[in-house]
């Protein structure tokens, strides 16, 4: 998710128009952004100010400068806000409009309905079954050994690299690199700790395919099946034949504008990829009630409707054993492999907004890699289906370049100094985890918006030495 990247091509336009005519329409006009872009991005501002706040624990001044800008991309300056930590509540102001986020405990921050303030749902406390972090070894817990790196890895470019990674100027949170399951290097910004929450963005897009492949694993789905969407089950609906491996590729031809789009043009709308941050609506019944855009698996294009599809068949499933849907994800994958919390944030009808509003430390993103890079096994035990690995990590057929593959991106085109082989979860302000097969190495890097252009470029260099650090095999 990157509000400014824009690019608007005529070919890419008349394509979508040739397209869309082969499939019809099935959604309303009930499913499309409302509200000023204004009123929308205020809401956005409001709802990272309060996270960054309530759940990062973050000086609000720091916070709103270096956080502010990445759902409110203009008019920033001109913004009141006020922080209200007695009722844990930010207001924005400008032009005599302003909207609100609320923090709800361990849902963490939500914007407030203009029309009807609170929330529709009861929020849940999250709790792991965990012991103490430092009373049991990495990666189960946070005890580092002791002992000296292996011989193998040269310390003093080692050290090069995660110097190279805090380029002041890129605003750098946190660094984290993971070696043969040894955490070999580890730095944070001051004032940010290892339990640091902080925020991962479209990071969560590849925790909602790692939350699908438990499901996968115990039966519940397959990824050539039809997914079982109630919205789309009429007879000739043609969205009936999107299956579940379209959504996690995104490729399931759902119409929902986004800036990443080839044809998109801004004078056209708020877009609904942005929308389902700000517009405090049903993320789930907004993304399913679209209509499709293009013939299924036919166009690969990076729109939040995916993954959140993907999102309410995670909750479809674990609500109709009669399960709580808020605790499923510490219950069923967290406490399993050393993660004690992680916030992830919800809609005002409290379904996990994961295509973007989550926060998590870079040990948890540093475990979730191990779990990738151990083929989805985990002491011994197997979470994710034989084979997920290699299916997230296999480029998307729908897609022009070898770039994505199940909710994960991918290095094929070499855009970072790693091999082809890596593949990683991406998060707009430059929030990264990548998992290197070949190196047998993840590494993860958190930081604010700010920083994010100066930020990824200092990783690529960082990421360069980190090469020359650790050993070829």
């Amino acid at each position: 998710m990157t509000p400014r990247a824009v690019v608007v091509t005529l070919v890419g336009a008349l394509t979508a128009a040739v397209l869309v005519a082969h499939e019809p329409a099935q959604a309303t006009s009930a499913y499309r952004p409302v509200g000023t872009a204004q009123e929308l991005e205020l809401a956005g501002y409001a709802k990272v100010l309060c996270s960054a706040v309530f759940v990062s624990g973050r000086d609000p001044v720091e916070a709103a400068r270096n956080s502010g800008d990445i759902l409110m991309v203009s008019g920033r300056d001109k913004v009141a806000w006020h922080v209200n930590r007695e009722q844990k509540l930010v207001r924005m102001t400008v032009d005599g409009v302003s909207r609100e986020a609320r923090f709800y405990g361990d849902q963490g921050c939500i914007i407030q309905r203009p029309d009807k303030p609170g929330i529709s749902f009861t929020p849940v406390p999250v709790r792991t079954t965990l012991p103490d972090a430092m009373s049991q070894p990495w990666p189960m817990g946070d005890r580092l050994p002791e002992e000296p790196l292996p011989e193998e890895i040269d310390r003093a470019k080692l050290d090069a690299a995660v110097e190279a990674a805090f380029d002041p100027a890129g605003l750098t949170a946190a660094f984290v690199a993971v070696h043969k399951g040894r955490l070999i290097a580890e730095r944070y910004m001051p004032g940010i700790t290892k339990d640091t929450q902080l925020e991962n963005w479209s990071m969560g897009k590849s925790l909602t395919s790692t939350l699908l492949g438990l499901l996968v694993t115990d039966g519940t789905y397959t990824l050539e099946q039809p997914a079982p969407v109630p919205e789309w089950q009429a007879p000739g609906d043609p969205r009936g034949r999107i299956r579940v491996m379209d959504l996690l590729r995104m490729s399931s031809g759902l119409r929902f504008i986004a800036p990443r789009d080839p044809d998109y043009m801004p004078d056209k709308g708020y877009p609904d990829h942005f929308y389902i941050y700000t517009g405090a609506v049903d993320a789930f019944a907004y993304s399913v009630n679209q209509p499709l855009q293009f013939p299924v698996g036919t166009a690969g294009r990076y729109r939040n409707c995916d993954p959140l599809t993907v999102g309410s068949l995670i909750k479809q499933a674990v609500t109709k054993r009669g399960e709580e849907y808020l605790t499923y994800p510490q219950r069923a994958l967290f406490d399993r492999i050393g993660i004690r919390r992680q916030v992830l944030e919800t809609d005002p009808y409290g379904n996990f907004l994961l295509s973007g509003y989550n926060y998590g430390t870079a040990r948890n993103w540093a475990r979730l890699g191990l779990l990738y890079l151990q083929d989805g096994v985990w002491q011994g035990q197997r979470l994710l289906p034989d084979g997920w690995a290699k299916f997230v990590s296999t480029p998307a057929p729908a897609w022009r370049h070898p770039v994505y593959g199940g909710l994960f991106w991918i290095n094929g085109s070499g855009v970072f100094n790693l091999p082809k082989d890596a593949y990683y979860a991406a998060g707009a302000g430059g929030q990264l985890a990548f998992i290197v097969p070949s190196r047998q190495l993840v590494v993860v890097r958190l930081g604010h918006s700010s920083g994010s252009r100066e930020g990824t470029r200092a990783l690529n260099a960082a990421l360069r030495l980190l090469m020359n650090a650790i050993p070829t095999n």
